[in-house]
């Protein structure tokens, strides 16, 4: 007996495709959701300046340093918050310290110094301030011919300007009886004895002819001369470190402990001027990963790899019984390739507060 057809053969078929229709339509709306989700809540995050703030026990601490504090800046890269970096001033408030250490990498990748000045017209005129250049600034002093007379760089002349001390040699602040020296990582394995012979004698060539110097030679000169200041000031200057004195480390490059362990066997038990009598290292560079996992860890960090865990790029962490503090940061560093910008990384400032006291 010949059969009808199924008028309903299709029915199945026709259902399966109607229902992998809307599942691609609710994919295609849903990704961008997705997508507009992500970018809102990493703007919400990596555009709100944090202040962080961190006690840190120096047994040693005199009396008179007790709660001393000091605001830490690092790794600006030229970054605007808001108009004349109105999210930074929104993140200090009206928080007090008692100095401001900048540990290098401030400028933009092309130089621009002008977010950074903003950012120092933010802090109080009689706080002291100072700035050490990270591997981005280039160095203070400017060996070529350029803008005017003076041995430094233009950009370091402005910042000069606004109050910030350029540190490339010790500097002490004193309350009562109690002193913090802070020292430039580099000036602790400074041969000055070398490095002023090697000095002495470039200048002499130069000034052997100096009626007849090009631009450049003459800002060599002047550059050379400042240098020949600097070391004599460092010499004169390590003769007044008392081992009460707390040394503060500055380095753009967080270090490792083996290479404190170097410059601690490197200085003979003697000498006061040492990192053996360090008693906090101040660092930045890997801005806290820049690209991080939603609430997670950093996904890539050049010299540290893939997933890092947060202890080896920022926070406080031990170098022996050194600490060592490495700033998050506030910008974006150009070295970490193909991922522009922070990603799930708020910018910090970090209020480090020195006491006696132990937790």
């Amino acid at each position: 007996m010949r059969r009808d057809k199924n008028p309903y053969v299709f029915a199945s078929g026709s259902g399966r495709f109607k229902k992998s229709h809307r599942i691609r339509n609710t994919l295609l709306l849903l990704i961008p959701l997705l997508v507009l989700t992500f970018v809102i809540s990493n703007l919400a995050v990596s555009r709100r300046v944090l202040l962080q703030e961190v006690r840190l026990t120096v047994l040693n601490l005199p009396m008179d340093l007790e709660e001393y504090s000091i605001l830490h800046i690092s790794d600006l890269h030229g970054a605007r918050y808001g108009e004349k970096q109105k999210a930074i001033r929104n993140a200090l408030g009206s928080t007090r310290y008692s100095c401001v250490v900048m540990t290098g990498d401030m400028l933009g990748e092309d130089g621009d110094v002008e977010p950074l000045l903003e950012l120092i017209d933010l802090l109080p005129a009689d706080t002291p301030k100072y700035l050490i250049p990270g591997d981005m600034d280039g160095t203070l002093v400017d060996s070529g011919a350029h803008g005017s007379l003076s041995p430094y760089a233009d950009w370091a002349l402005r910042v000069q300007a606004a109050g910030v001390t350029l540190l490339d040699r010790p500097a002490a602040e004193t309350r009562g009886k109690g002193t913090i020296r802070f020292v430039p990582e580099e000036v602790y394995m400074l041969d000055l004895d070398v490095t002023e012979s090697v000095y002495r004698k470039q200048l002499n060539a130069l000034n052997e002819r100096a009626a007849s110097l090009t631009a450049d030679e003459a800002a060599r000169t002047r550059a050379l001369e400042y240098e020949l200041a600097r070391l004599e000031e460092i010499r004169a200057v390590k003769k007044e470190f008392k081992p009460e004195d707390i040394q503060i480390v500055l380095s753009h490059t967080p270090l490792t402990e083996e290479y404190v362990q170097s410059m601690v066997s490197w200085t003979g038990k003697e000498s006061v001027f040492s990192m053996r009598y360090a008693s906090l290292i101040l660092a930045g560079h890997y801005n806290g990963g820049q690209w991080r996992v939603p609430w997670g860890k950093a996904v890539y960090v050049p010299e540290k790899g893939w997933f890092p865990e947060d202890s080896e790029i920022m926070g406080l962490q031990y170098l022996g019984d050194i600490p060592q503090y490495i700033s998050p940061g506030l910008g974006s560093d150009p070295h970490y390739e193909h991922q522009p910008g922070r990603v799930y990384n708020p910018p910090v400032l970090t209020k480090i507060i020195l006491t006696r006291k132990a937790d």
